[in-house]
């Protein structure tokens, strides 16, 4: 869950998140063997600026792996698109609705294509499983991987992230939030923290 301030107990800061971006950057790399026909598909809200900011974390994990491996770096980048779960939530009867954000699909087709899906925060699963459903509904790509900045535990769906920066244990009575720049945090200001949430069990992401 995204929030442009964070209270409460910091886990992690601006450049613990850049860390973490860049190891599952290299974890990225070494699993797909590069990037190519790899594609990023962020869900609002925190996990758009998290992709684009993964997106420049690979061009360096390349660029890297090529001078330790000695040879001339490519210039590659991995495309960045949007991928809207509004209409495919579960819980639209409980909560207010979010108002719809366009979906991009870079290239505009899935096929052939390995997808990873990023978001900020792994809760309960449903959120990906609306990804999932929405995805489904714009094609069909050869796979689909899943990177989250935070791992809070708590799933009620059989999902699980491929590429995890933090594993974060909490209860149900806390929530995290996730402060970036993009998103209205001060400059320098990225964080995790863990805060009280008397509603927390009304969240399902």
């Amino acid at each position: 869950m995204a929030e442009n301030q964070s209270t409460g107990k910091q886990i992690l800061g601006a450049a613990e998140i850049k860390r973490s971006l860049v190891r599952i950057a290299h974890e990225v790399v070494e699993r797909n063997r590069g990037i190519d026909d790899v594609i990023l598909l962020g869900i609002p809200s925190g996990g758009v600026p998290l992709a684009h900011r993964l997106g420049e974390a690979l061009s360096i994990a390349l660029a890297e792996d090529a001078a330790l491996a000695g040879s001339r770096p490519a210039a590659a980048s991995v495309p960045v698109g949007t991928l809207d779960i509004t209409m495919f939530r579960d819980d639209l009867g409980r909560h207010p609705i979010r108002v719809p954000q366009p979906t991009f699909i870079p290239g505009d087709t899935l096929e052939g294509r390995t997808v990873i899906l990023v978001d900020d925060v792994l809760y309960s699963g449903r959120t990906i499983r609306a990804a999932l459903d929405a995805l489904g509904s714009i094609g069909r790509a050869d796979a689909v991987q899943l990177a989250v900045l935070v791992d809070r535990g708590h799933r009620e769906l059989p999902i699980r992230a491929d590429y995890v920066g933090k594993n974060l244990p909490t209860s149900r009575s806390e929530k995290v939030v996730v402060s970036l720049t993009e998103l209205g945090a001060d400059a320098d200001a990225d964080a995790v923290a863990i805060v009280p949430a008397p509603h927390a069990a009304e969240e399902t992401r």
